[in-house]
């Protein structure tokens, strides 16, 4: 790894520190999802527990967005914020050379509600996603590539985009089990970076909601573990909280 490739790297490592920490560990005591809610709850509002429960019903894991070598976090951070509203909640950087600039305003807070990955390289990430069985789409104009509303998002999806200036990568191609494009009417043949992503992944969510009527589909046990993480989120003082309970013996 180069040394811009290696500072790039630790930048978004820093910026999304918790990427991969198991957020249930206190102290080196691991808690039951369902500890943690229950020391937890007394702590919200019913307004604010009663928003969680709507969130989860509109979660899902079946597509993952995943941004390859953005050189910019205000574009990360963009597409972040679209995967969270239109409930993505796996997300995958893979990170390239160059330096990122931040932009804590543009993700309004996005970022600590999503499954956020950070790979080293397309091979490392491609991996992890065929493993955990998502077909990889790369969004990319070519002969090769098929109008978006041709796939079926009930599947389980990994839906790439590419640099700013370059696309998706060669190598990230070539992993790729499929390619896609959003068609345009007019003159310009491709969108922005942080446009594209809206565009294909709000068609990713109406997609859905017309196969089977509905979008979020996490089961009890991804429910109950999300639940537990938006919960440590929302409640202030919350690793606290649960450390007191744990070295207390007061556990649920």
């Amino acid at each position: 790894m180069t040394e811009p490739e290696r500072e790039a790297a630790e930048a978004m490592r820093s910026l999304w520190a918790s990427a991969g920490a198991d957020p249930f560990v206190i102290d080196g005591r691991r808690l039951a999802p369902e500890a943690v809610t229950a020391l937890l709850r007394p702590y919200l509002t019913d307004e604010r527990f009663a928003r969680i429960e709507a969130v989860l019903d509109g979660r899902t894991y079946t597509v993952a967005t995943v941004v390859e070598g953005l050189v910019d976090t205000g574009n990360v951070s963009a597409v972040m914020r679209s995967a969270e509203a239109f409930g993505f909640q796996p997300f995958h950087i893979i990170t390239g050379g160059g330096r990122f600039k931040r932009s804590k305003r543009t993700t309004q807070g996005s970022e600590k509600w999503l499954d956020v990955h950070v790979w080293r390289s397309p091979d490392e990430g491609a991996a992890f996603l065929r493993e955990a069985g998502y077909t990889l789409v790369a969004t990319h104009l070519d002969a090769s590539a098929t109008p978006i509303d041709t796939l079926d998002f009930t599947r389980k999806t990994a839906l790439i985009f590419g640099n700013e200036r370059d696309g998706v990568s060669d190598r990230m191609l070539e992993l790729a089990d499929r390619r896609c494009i959003i068609p345009t009417p007019g003159f310009v043949e491709s969108l922005n970076i942080s446009v594209a992503a809206a565009v294909s992944l709000y068609h990713a969510y109406r997609d859905r909601l017309a196969r089977q009527g509905f979008h979020g589909d996490l089961d009890a046990e991804a429910r109950a573990r999300l639940r537990a993480r938006f919960f440590m989120k929302a409640v202030k003082n919350a690793e606290r909280i649960l450390r007191r309970a744990a070295q207390s013996g007061h556990l649920p």
